[in-house]
């Protein structure tokens, strides 16, 4: 009984998510209201309420998914990477920004960005920051890997140098959200002349 009010709650969330990434998307996030987000889902404002405090809750919620789903596929990736370290930073980071705009428009990324800047010490930015800091060990991770593979250099840490590319690449995507006319090719080419560079310096 209670793996089935577990998942009825789920498929509840998940429907409050992808009606408010939808309307976000259409409308704006400042212009839509919980309300409109319940009225899409077919359900109560109440109900709404109960899954999310605010509708920076609901924005978060769809950060989180996003980001969730892109550390499940580069799971997928660090089981068997490409023994080059510029392939297996291209896989693995083209696949982050591939999956980048599939709940989130660029103007939903601003405004969650804006909102974890705002109020270092709210839920909303340790969530962010925590978010953002599990993409990081993942990259981490993948050069470990590759290091132990003799792919990487034995006097590059795998850490720092993961942080260096997690600090690049999120640089790229800001200034990619920023720019309502920059397409994903634009991105992902900066990513390859970036990774490149960064492969030069580190490859075993």
């Amino acid at each position: 009984m209670a793996g089935l009010r577990a998942l009825n709650k789920a498929d509840r969330s998940r429907r409050i998510l992808d009606s408010a990434s939808r309307l976000f998307r259409a409308a704006g996030y400042d212009a839509v209201r919980i309300e409109d987000i319940a009225q899409d889902a077919r359900m109560s404002p109440g109900t709404v309420y109960n899954h999310f405090e605010t509708k920076g809750d609901v924005l978060l919620a769809i950060v989180a998914m996003e980001v969730e789903e892109v550390l499940a596929e580069g799971e997928a990736l660090l089981a068997d990477p490409p023994d080059d370290i510029e392939a297996a930073l291209n896989a693995l980071v083209g696949a982050y920004y591939a999956h980048s705009l599939h709940y989130l428009s660029k103007a939903m990324w601003r405004t969650a960005m804006a909102q974890s800047i705002a109020a270092p010490g709210a839920r909303f930015s340790a969530t962010y920051t925590a978010l953002d800091r599990s993409l990081t060990d993942q990259i981490c991770r993948l050069v470990a890997a590759l290091q132990a593979r003799g792919r990487v250099r034995q006097g590059v840490d795998p850490r720092t140098l993961g942080e260096i590319v997690f600090n690049d690449i999120n640089m790229m995507f800001i200034e990619f959200v920023k720019d309502d006319g920059q397409v994903i090719e634009t991105l992902m080419e900066s990513l390859r002349r970036h990774m490149a560079l960064v492969a030069a310096a580190a490859a075993g």
